[in-house]
C-alpha cells in the first residue's frame, strides 16, 4: 500500500503504520483516550493494559518501576509504550488497548499513580511477566511450539 505526498509522488507505508491504521479503523464511536499528565512526554506513543483492580494492587510490588496508572469502575489502566502487544498474548483477564483507548466508559479514568520523571510508562515486559505469574499463564515465548 502507498500514499501520495504533497508533491504527488507515491510514498510506501511501513507495515507498522498499516497495522496502526487498521486498528484505528475498528475503534467504534468517539474514542476516550487516557491522557499523559502535564509535564510528561510519551516519545514512544501510548497504549494501555487494563487489569482488574484487585490484580492491579498485587502487581505494584512486583514491578521494578510503575508508570502512570489510572482507575475506573474496578479496573486499573497501565500506560505502556505503543506496540507493547507485539508478539505477546496478554493473559486474561488483562485487556490491551491500542492508543490507550478506554472502551465502554462514560467518564475518563482518574489518575491513580504518577511516577517521578518525564515519561509515563510502566515497563511492558516486567508488567507482562508479573501478570503471567499472577494469572498462572505461561509466557508466550516459553510455550511449546507445535509443527
Amino acid at each position: 500500500m502507498a500514499m501520495r505526498s504533497a508533491t504527488g509522488s507515491t510514498l510506501p507505508l511501513a507495515l507498522d503504520t498499516l497495522v496502526r491504521l487498521t486498528r484505528r479503523r475498528h475503534t467504534p464511536g468517539v474514542p476516550l483516550r487516557l491522557s499523559v499528565p502535564e509535564g510528561m512526554t510519551a516519545p514512544l506513543g501510548c497504549d494501555a493494559v487494563a487489569t482488574p483492580a484487585t490484580l492491579g494492587a498485587q502487581l505494584v510490588p512486583r514491578l521494578p518501576r510503575v508508570g502512570c496508572v489510572y482507575a475506573d469502575r474496578g479496573r486499573w489502566w497501565w500506560l505502556v509504550p505503543s506496540d507493547s502487544d507485539y508478539a505477546l498474548d496478554w493473559p486474561a483477564p488483562a485487556r490491551y488497548a491500542t492508543d490507550a483507548v478506554v472502551p465502554d466508559t462514560p467518564d475518563a479514568p482518574q489518575l491513580l499513580y504518577r511516577p517521578d520523571g518525564p515519561v509515563p510508562y510502566t515497563p511492558p515486559i516486567p508488567l507482562y511477566l508479573a501478570l503471567c505469574r499472577l494469572t498462572g499463564t505461561t509466557p508466550a515465548w516459553s510455550r511449546p511450539v507445535s509443527a
